[in-house]
């Protein structure tokens, strides 16, 4: 029998992109999207601190893809739980094998818009607030039918991932 082992992944940063949201040749979402992080730390031999920045990108799927597209925006600060992914395909052109490593998110929460956005600039359209966004995130963990069923897919742009790129991924 084999050890157990842990997968587990948790970050906050903000978004690097608006969310893109796809769907399967069976139809089941896909969304996708980047998150930065940032780590502050002193070097030994130095006086000044350092920032360093890490780039992760995230996948989500089902209702939880459906969600992020609708609820997320580049800039806004978000929690990500989930797993880490890695997966390979040959390039086309140059015949290489290629490695992405992502983060298969099972959880999100929305922590808010960047400081001072407005609500056009981050997507929001007639009413609503920053409270109901989160208000809607809560909704994400703790049942997530309802959140889904509860919102709209305003603006939401969505295509087809071809059966090609369905069999490349392997979650």
């Amino acid at each position: 029998m084999a050890a157990r082992s842990l997968n587990k992944v948790q970050i906050i940063g903000n978004l690097t992109r608006d969310p893109e949201l796809k769907y399967t040749g069976k139809g089941t979402p896909l969304c996708t999207f980047g998150v930065a992080t940032n780590r502050v730390y002193t070097p030994s031999d130095a006086t000044e601190s350092v920032e360093e920045t890490e780039f992760h990108n995230v996948v989500a799927w089902g209702k939880l893809a459906e969600l992020c597209s609708q609820l997320l925006h580049k800039g806004w600060k978000a929690f990500i739980e989930g797993r880490l992914n890695t997966r390979s395909w040959q390039d086309a052109e140059s015949g290489k094998t290629m490695y992405r490593t992502e983060i298969v998110a099972n959880e999100m929460i929305v922590l808010g818009a960047p400081r001072g956005a407005r609500t056009e600039e981050v997507g929001m359209t007639g009413g609503e607030s920053e409270p109901a966004v989160e208000a809607a995130a809560d909704q994400i963990n703790v049942e997530p039918d309802e959140a889904v069923e509860s919102q709209t897919k305003k603006g939401v742009t969505s295509e087809k991932v071809s059966d090609k790129e369905e069999k490349e991924m392997p979650f």
